[in-house]
């Protein structure tokens, strides 16, 4: 029997492709923002799908998030399936009150009554010198809302493969894509189909110290793994993949083996997503710990714009690695 035939694309090729073929399967899906059009979308990720589907299902709107993330909600309750592109995770505060009290909340209040399949997507993270309006991470900030699904595709399988189970969803779900990542290249099946979105996935097994990140620290997470496997010590590393609700079971059963944790954020540290898997794996696996939970986060500052603070206020695999030594106990 001959190998599954496979394709090499980018990361922002992968994207592309699961929306082409979302619109393909299901003629209710179509996908809104600004410059998703004609332009092909602020990175790239729609080029060529208006020429293709037509302006009906790949619509430029007017620079109003709240006003096209409002007009993606009433879509999803009137059965349809709205693919909403925020351009950059900043952007998504313009529209935090249809997010927050409409998008999360009416599948609640109307007693089930009203689904709202609606799959937001941004671009969130820094690396790429667009200072400090167009850097943030807030994921956290968005996912201690309950009513929201959140998902945040650090390879290229779940970029191709997590939409087609979030269009299916009857609840929002956002799509976190770092910036930094859509020219990550690889192969893929050609036609690799969906992938779960309810769990976590060991990217790198380890026996010594856990990592876990997600999205664009990935990376730097298995960087900082093999920076310590020539030290010879074995981490572990887990991309989250599900940022609410968190994959607890995966992250206990990992820290239960390694007895230790480093959890790897580009947020900020203060009420941040690390802050909350700490916490849990403090409630949960307390006596299985042998050192504290290290966290190692974005620094508390705006984002520069020079190129050499903005990594430094990053983190970094050496860093991670700095973190997972203080776990071990190891000098240097």
């Amino acid at each position: 029997m001959s190998a599954p035939a496979r394709v090499r694309l980018t990361y922002r090729e992968a994207l592309r492709e699961a929306i082409r073929q979302a619109l393909i399967a299901d003629e209710r899906v179509f996908l809104m923002g600004e410059d998703v059009g004609a332009y092909g979308g602020c990175f790239g990720v729609s080029k060529g799908l208006l020429e293709e589907f037509g302006e009906q299902r790949i619509r430029d709107t007017p620079l109003s998030e709240s006003a096209f993330v409002g007009a993606g909600i009433g879509a999803a309750m009137g059965g349809m399936r709205p693919i909403v592109e925020v351009m950059t995770v900043n952007f998504c505060l313009l529209a935090l009150d249809q997010i927050m009290n409409n998008a999360a909340t009416i599948m609640h209040m109307s007693g089930g009554q009203f689904p709202i399949p609606l799959v937001i997507r941004m671009t969130t993270g820094a690396g790429r010198q667009v200072a400090a309006q167009h850097s943030h991470s807030l994921e956290g900030w968005l996912a201690h809302i309950p009513g929201l699904k959140l998902l945040a595709p650090a390879s290229l399988a779940d970029a191709r493969g997590m939409l087609a189970p979030a269009l299916a969803d009857p609840n929002p779900v956002l799509i976190f894509e770092h910036g930094g990542l859509y020219n990550l290249e690889g192969e893929l099946d050609a036609d690799p189909g969906a992938v779960d979105i309810e769990h976590a996935a060991i990217v790198r097994p380890g026996v010594e110290v856990t990592l876990i990140a997600y999205g664009g620290t990935v990376r730097v997470a298995i960087a900082a793994a093999e920076e310590l496997a020539g030290a010879g010590v074995q981490a572990e590393v887990i991309d989250l993949r599900v940022l609410r609700p968190l994959d607890d079971r995966t992250l206990l059963e990992s820290v239960s083996r390694t007895h230790r944790a480093v959890v790897v954020d580009e947020g900020w540290r203060s009420g941040s997503l690390a802050a909350e898997i700490s916490a849990r794996i403090m409630e949960r696996a307390f006596f299985e710990l042998d050192a504290p939970v290290q966290r190692v986060c974005s620094a508390e500052v705006p984002m520069p714009y020079a190129r050499q603070l903005e990594q430094a206020a990053l983190p970094q695999p050496e860093t991670v690695a700095a973190a997972a030594r203080r776990a071990l106990g190891i000098d240097g």
